[in-house]
């Protein structure tokens, strides 16, 4: 049987995901209760997405964060694979997202052999999200060039194309990878794993028209959105590339109801059809999916809200 997450992101429809709270905690986002938050917190949250219809749940990547950048980073950055392999046990309908991993930090063969472990553990769920890096530190540390990680990428995403395949015996041959008549098992469930590519630089886009299956935006606000979105199309088109790609927004944070305190700036909250109205407009200038992200004092505060937005936002996300 061939698997495909496609019907997770019909035509015509506004799917919603989430990235995880927890698994990272830069001071820019990151809620004072989930210091203190555990595994079982981390898997209460996951099965509250399963059940609220989430399309996907994402995890970040980042190896060691240096000193000058751990007061607004922080430290705590949870490993996607082993984050998303162990979710995965506790879930059965969510797929499972790296948004992103800097995949140029490590060979594609490690990478396809980690991925495709946990695509096949989880029954093809994987969604495969990826992007250049930012941090020089980590790939100094790590023996990869900063300067060249554009490129590094680049070719990252083509070796992984044929690494993550139905082949056993995968074969690359590029510029700074070479390899073949290497067998892996086991392969992904799915016959092709979603690849999609984050970043909102010319670069980023540049890479998402003409390489991936998605794009991630990283924190555009709703008023250059479409710009974006027709210089993508434009060069998927010059490219020749016919098949359709996901196209993503990360929206304001969310509280769904009448707070009663102060949610800090750049967050949308009301009632559940005005928050439903406001998102729609999204859906109009061509976003298939959103990422949402919820204000939130505690672990229950969360699911909560996260229900409340499947029961009365998500039904009329598409009107």
């Amino acid at each position: 049987m061939t698997l495909d997450v496609s019907h997770h992101f019909p035509p015509g429809r506004l799917a919603y995901g989430m990235q995880l709270p927890i698994q990272s905690q830069s001071s820019l986002y990151a809620e004072p209760w989930e210091a203190d938050a555990t595994p079982d917190d981390l898997v209460e949250i996951a099965r509250a997405a399963d059940r609220a219809g989430f399309a996907y749940l994402a995890c970040c990547d980042h190896v060691a964060i240096p000193r000058r950048l751990a007061a607004a980073m922080g430290t705590t950055w949870y490993d996607p694979v082993a984050t998303l392999s162990y979710l995965a046990a506790a879930t059965e309908h969510v797929l499972l997202m790296s948004h992103v991993a800097v995949v140029g930090l490590r060979h594609p063969l490690l990478t396809a052999k980690q991925y495709a472990t946990l695509d096949h553990l989880s029954g093809g769920r994987l969604i495969l999200g990826v992007g250049a890096g930012h941090v020089p530190e980590e790939f100094e540390a790590l023996g990869v060039d900063f300067a060249r990680r554009g490129a590094v990428l680049d070719e990252a995403i083509d070796a992984l194309r044929a690494a993550l395949g139905p082949d056993e015996y995968p074969e690359h041959h590029g510029k700074l990878h070479d390899f073949g008549g290497l067998g892996q098992r086991p392969r992904p469930a799915q016959h092709r794993v979603p690849l999609w590519v984050g970043g909102s630089s010319p670069a980023a886009v540049r890479r998402a028209a003409t390489r991936a299956d998605g794009w991630l935006p990283q924190g555009d606000p709703r008023d250059k959105l479409p710009a974006q979105i027709a210089r993508l199309r434009r060069l998927r088109q010059e490219a020749g590339i016919e098949e359709p790609i996901v196209i993503g927004a990360i929206t304001e944070a969310l509280y769904i109801g009448e707070p009663r305190r102060s949610l800090g700036r750049r967050t949308l909250a009301g009632p559940s059809d005005a928050v439903a109205e406001s998102l729609r407009a999204y859906r109009a200038m061509g976003v298939d999916q959103i990422q949402v992200r919820f204000r939130c004092r505690s672990r229950a505060e969360l699911t909560d809200q996260m229900a409340a937005f499947a029961t009365g936002v998500a039904p009329h996300l598409s009107d």
